[in-house]
C-alpha cells in the first residue's frame, strides 16, 4: 500500500502541532493533532486522563488513536511525545505514512516549555531532571522510528520548508 499521510514526531514543544498544521495547509492535507485527537474522544485533557485514570491507560488510548489515524488518507499527523516510542504504534504508523522526526536540542525544548503546566510527566518540581532523562531516553527511539529527520530549532516556516523540500 502506498504511504499516504505525513507522521511528525519529537519530544513534547519541539514544535509538532505548530508545523504539522502549516505543513497540512501548504500541501492541501488534513491536520490532526493526537492529543487533541485523544481528548476529544475521552472529552477531557490530557492532564485529567493521566490524574484520573494513570499512563497506562492513556498509552492505550495512543495506541487505539495510532490505528484510527493510520487508516485515514492524506493527513498530516501530530503525534504525542511519547507515541513512537512504542514499537506497535511505529508498525501501524508507517504502514501509511512517513514519520518525520523534528530534532532540536533539549536546551531549546526547556526553553520553549519553561512556564508550560499542561505537561503531566513534566508537571513536577524537579522538571528539568526529568526532561532531561525522557528526552535522553526518547530521542534513539525516535531517530529509530524516522524515515526523515529535520532539524526543528528553527521558525516553524522554516521548519516546513525543510520538511516540503525531504519528501
Amino acid at each position: 500500500m502506498r504511504r499516504k499521510n505525513i507522521i511528525l514526531c519529537g519530544f513534547m514543544g519541539c514544535g509538532k502541532s505548530t508545523v504539522g498544521s502549516l505543513l497540512a495547509q501548504k500541501l492541501g492535507m488534513s491536520f490532526i493533532d493526537m492529543d487533541k485527537y485523544i481528548e476529544r474522544k475521552e472529552k477531557k485533557s490530557v492532564s485529567a486522563i493521566f490524574a484520573d485514570s494513570g499512563e497506562g491507560y492513556f498509552r492505550e488510548l495512543e495506541r487505539q488513536a495510532a490505528r484510527e489515524l493510520s487508516e485515514k488518507n492524506g493527513v498530516v499527523i501530530a503525534a504525542g511525545g511519547g507515541t513512537l516510542t512504542f514499537p506497535e504504534n511505529v508498525d501501524v504508523l508507517s504502514r501509511t505514512g512517513r514519520i518525520i522526526l523534528l530534532d532540536m536540542p533539549v536546551e531549546s525544548i526547556a526553553d520553549r516549555l519553561r512556564h508550560d503546566t499542561s505537561r503531566p510527566l513534566l508537571n513536577r518540581p524537579d522538571k528539568d531532571i526529568v526532561m532531561r532523562e525522557l528526552y535522553d531516553s526518547r530521542l534513539p527511539l525516535y531517530r529509530s522510528a524516522a524515515d526523515i529527520t529535520v532539524n526543528a530549532d528553527n521558525s516553524p516556516m522554516q521548519v516546513c520548508r525543510e520538511i516540503m523540500n525531504e519528501i
